[in-house]
């Protein structure tokens, strides 16, 4: 079962609230974008690290959910390496590392528009039965 990148989009909408775009969307990668607006800045005028984290965040859902059963996040982590500010276009970058039955582990770069690392994204998915092969509940 593969999930098609502006479908899966289009129902995150939160991200889509923040601005983020999502790029590609293939087996264990995906690749997701977004412009910092005023809107997306912190009290000191940088980029809140919720917005870094919540692109990074819809990569890696995008990565661990492009073919197969459902991949929900069970762990993640995030290091701001570099700030930014308003005008900065960012880039997230999702990759698997290793995948099994039951669990996905899978690293995020996060870069500006010079390809400077702007954060660096850890996250592990716990992969769902299939729901079309779970039994119905009465």
């Amino acid at each position: 079962m593969s999930i098609e990148k502006d479908r899966f989009a289009e129902k995150d909408l939160f991200a889509r609230h923040v601005g983020i775009e999502l790029l590609e969307m293939s087996k264990g990668r995906a690749v997701g974008r977004l412009k910092i607006e005023s809107r997306h800045l912190n009290g000191l005028g940088l980029t809140q690290g919720g917005a870094v984290f919540t692109l990074a965040d819809l990569a890696f859902a995008a990565a661990s959910n492009a073919e197969g059963p459902p991949a929900v996040a069970i762990n993640a982590t995030i290091s701001n390496v570099k700030a930014t500010t308003e005008g900065a276009v960012l880039t997230a970058v999702a990759t698997e590392l290793s995948r099994n039955a039951k669990l996905a582990t899978y690293s995020v770069h996060v870069t500006d528009d010079a390809g400077d690392m702007v954060a660096v994204f850890q996250g592990m998915v716990y992969i769902k039965k299939d729901r079309k092969k779970e039994p119905a509940v009465v």
